[in-house]
């Protein structure tokens, strides 16, 4: 996050604004950014699937994929024709498990500052349920097919399916987004409205978070599908849009 960025949340937490992160990250690969913004609130990883307190280390909610589901999804992506396109991650106990370390995993746990567990086979590791369950590709394209097929395999009761980033397939409990995260932190948590909340995100996993904020700010670089859902888009990361965001929406002089 640029200078800029933290002076702007140090600026509205100031205000007596609370600051929540919202990411699709695992809890201990997040924490870096929760202490570096120097929020008060819990933090909210894995789409929501888990939401921790890191002061009292109380987890608020913890919901995972069923053990009989993962392993349909692992049949799935082992198939001849996707197994050596994908990287698979399974989540568990908020540690990271692979079949082997693919270069796209090496660098995935490089970028997040965490260390993957190879395990080979990974039906090994379902006697605990997976928080969340990613499959990786260097090919978009594989990646939306991906999503499509698997859309028609499993209902929204089923499984939350989404995309973090264009590479990325991620697979949670029905009951994970991170709006209704979003929501549990300002409703149950702070006993605020939907119409008191601001929230910022760049891709299709913050949607339902956009769709619930009274205030809701797409970066200028999320896809256009992303954009067109918010109440008013952002300049890009590198011109630090989500800091023009919360300058214009919460630090505005509205003094006359």
């Amino acid at each position: 996050m640029s200078d800029r960025v933290i002076e702007a949340v140090n600026a509205v937490q100031a205000k007596g604004i609370q600051v929540a992160i919202a990411t699709g990250r695992m809890y201990c690969s997040a924490l870096r950014f929760h202490e570096q913004v120097g929020s008060t609130l819990p933090l909210i990883a894995y789409q929501g699937a888990w939401i921790q307190d890191p002061v009292s280390q109380k987890i608020h909610q913890h919901l995972s994929v069923p053990s009989s589901i993962a392993l349909k999804l692992l049949d799935y992506f082992e198939q001849p024709q996707l197994r050596q396109l994908l990287s698979v991650h399974f989540y568990i106990n908020d540690q990271l498990y692979v079949r082997e370390l693919t270069e796209e995993t090496q660098i995935y746990g490089q970028r997040s500052g965490i260390t993957p567990i190879p395990v080979g086979d990974l039906r090994s590791c379902l006697s605990n349920e997976p928080t969340k369950i990613l499959a990786l590709c260097e090919d978009s394209e594989i990646i939306d097919q991906l999503l499509g097929n698997l859309r028609l395999q499993y209902t929204p009761a089923e499984l939350y399916l989404t995309k973090s980033v264009a590479t990325f397939f991620e697979a949670t409990n029905p009951l994970v987004n991170k709006g209704a995260a979003v929501r549990y932190v300002a409703e149950e948590l702070l006993g605020l409205q939907k119409t008191n909340v601001m929230t910022v995100g760049d891709n299709f996993n913050d949607v339902e978070m956009l769709e619930y904020a009274g205030i809701s700010v797409a970066m200028g670089n999320a896809p256009v599908q992303v954009q067109s859902i918010a109440s008013w888009v952002a300049p890009n990361v590198e011109q630090d849009g989500v800091a023009v965001a919360i300058e214009k929406f919460l630090l505005a002089n509205t003094e006359k």
